[in-house]
């Protein structure tokens, strides 16, 4: 029997709704009464897991080796919970390997106190089943976040890409209810948030009856004090007319889209089970930046799916070039037991997934870059996150997702209007006009290092 943990320690890898399960837990275990601590000295040690990329399972036990190897100089004994999608999808495995206490799912990790309390007695306790959303009843009020928070509207996936193992670990499509989210909202704004980030594998598949995501949005629009709303991520095919309508009349709606394509060929997409194609995507773009001329695009893409060819990757260029977008996220492609795509033929050498990234990764650093110098000059409004590391500065971001540092006495969530004043590659920096101007009226940004073949590559869109 071990002493029952006074203070606790969370650690989030992967996603976003990682980083939101990850404070739900920590809100969890302090109204159980524990006081967070850092890792090094915490009596219990979450290590929160993410099983999209390679490797991840040995990344688990690697740390669960050096937090007993830290302990054990210091003569404790931490408690371990290992908890998240690795959890999920190798409980068992966990357990008898890693001899931890605790092993949850991401869908059952509102009963962490009590699975604390098993191990405390001396059992070590597992808990994977996957209920429909019960999870979010039995959380804990949020009682103070930061500016920007995040909120889980949807969790799990129906789509089944071959590469994917999301299904698996986190379950079929399921939609909160709506007035749960709006009461969440309301609270979330009353802890201190100003802007928040809706949170979903397929945010965009999120409805009830005939309510859709759109409808959502609306409806937290209404919410006082909620100034800025943002979605992520989202999947082409769930992208209605009624969300990008939102786009152009909703004005807490935030212009930035991640819409994630992972391929620029057919072939490839058509191998990922991606079920939309390389010209459905770009007219979705099409019809987006029709009702929001400023939008800001952000993407992923896998490169070295199996088979992919050279021919293949310079689809993925040719795309890149003709979108421009302001961010993207590149990976090398990762075989994932019980995927598919990880028994096809044709796996790429390592050798040839390295040199194809650093030529994708080139284009879309370039692309980042160009987008902020095309908003160099504007002014615009930005929400202060935290403080940098020089005296007096502030840092936040802009409505198109860009890193803002800017020097003067504000506080941590004030919206300021600040002049974009110089581009740097992976933010911007701004500077408060005399007088305090209003954001300028959106218009279409003129991306620099595209030419027009490139731009028109993209085409009308056609119903």
């Amino acid at each position: 029997m071990n002493a029952p943990p006074k203070t606790f320690h969370v650690k989030s890898f992967g996603c976003q709704m990682n980083v939101y399960d990850g404070d739900r837990m920590a809100e969890l275990m302090a109204a159980d009464g524990l006081a967070p601590a850092d890792a090094d000295v915490a009596d219990l040690v979450i290590l929160n897991t993410c099983h999209i990329r390679e490797r991840a399972t040995e990344k688990v036990y690697s740390d669960i080796g050096r937090i007993r190897k830290v302990a054990g100089k210091q003569g404790r004994v931490p408690m371990i919970a290992v908890a998240g999608c690795v959890a999920q999808a190798e409980g068992q495995e966990i357990v008898a390997r890693a001899r931890v206490d605790v092993v949850v799912g991401p869908q059952a990790y509102h009963n962490l106190p009590e699975l604390v309390a098993k191990a405390a007695g001396g059992t070590a306790a597992l808990d994977t089943d996957m209920p429909a959303l019960s999870k979010f009843a039995r959380l804990p009020a949020r009682r103070r976040v930061p500016p920007s928070a995040f909120l889980t509207v949807q969790e799990g996936c129906d789509k089944f890409c071959t590469y994917c193992v999301v299904p698996y670990t986190r379950g079929s499509e399921i939609s909160r209810p709506f007035a749960a989210i709006v009461d969440e909202a309301r609270a979330l704004v009353d802890a201190g948030a100003r802007e928040i980030t809706l949170l979903g594998q397929n945010v965009n598949a999120w409805a009830q009856g005939d309510l859709g995501l759109h409808d959502l949005i609306r409806a937290l629009d209404r919410v006082p004090g909620l100034a800025r709303i943002r979605y992520t991520t989202s999947h082409p095919n769930d992208m209605t007319q009624g969300l990008i309508d939102a786009h152009g009349d909703v004005a807490s709606l935030m212009p930035f889209l991640h819409l994630p394509i992972q391929s620029g060929s057919d072939r490839i997409l058509k191998a990922m089970n991606r079920s939309h194609g390389r010209d459905s995507y770009l007219r979705v773009l099409d019809r987006v930046r029709a009702v929001r001329p400023d939008i800001a695009l952000s993407g992923d893409f896998i490169v070295g799916f199996p088979g992919e060819t050279e021919a293949d990757f310079a689809d993925t260029l040719s795309l890149v070039d003709a979108i421009g977008y302001a961010q993207a996220f590149s990976f090398k492609y990762s075989q994932r037991p019980g995927t598919p795509a990880a028994t096809m033929t044709d796996q790429l050498p390592a050798h040839v997934m390295d040199e194809r990234l650093q030529r994708l990764q080139a284009a879309l650093n370039r692309d980042q870059q160009a987008f902020n110098r095309a908003t160099l000059g504007r002014t615009c409004t930005i929400l202060v996150e935290r403080r940098g590391k020089l005296p007096g500065q502030m840092l936040g971001k802009s409505p198109w997702l860009q890193s803002v540092h800017v020097i003067g006495d504000h506080a941590i969530g004030d919206l300021i209007a600040v002049d974009l004043i110089r581009a740097d590659p992976n933010s911007m920096a701004g500077s408060v006009p005399i007088p305090v101007a209003a954001c300028a009226p959106p218009g279409p940004l003129d991306v620099a290092g595209h030419s027009n073949e490139a731009r028109a590559s993209i085409g009308p869109f056609a119903d």
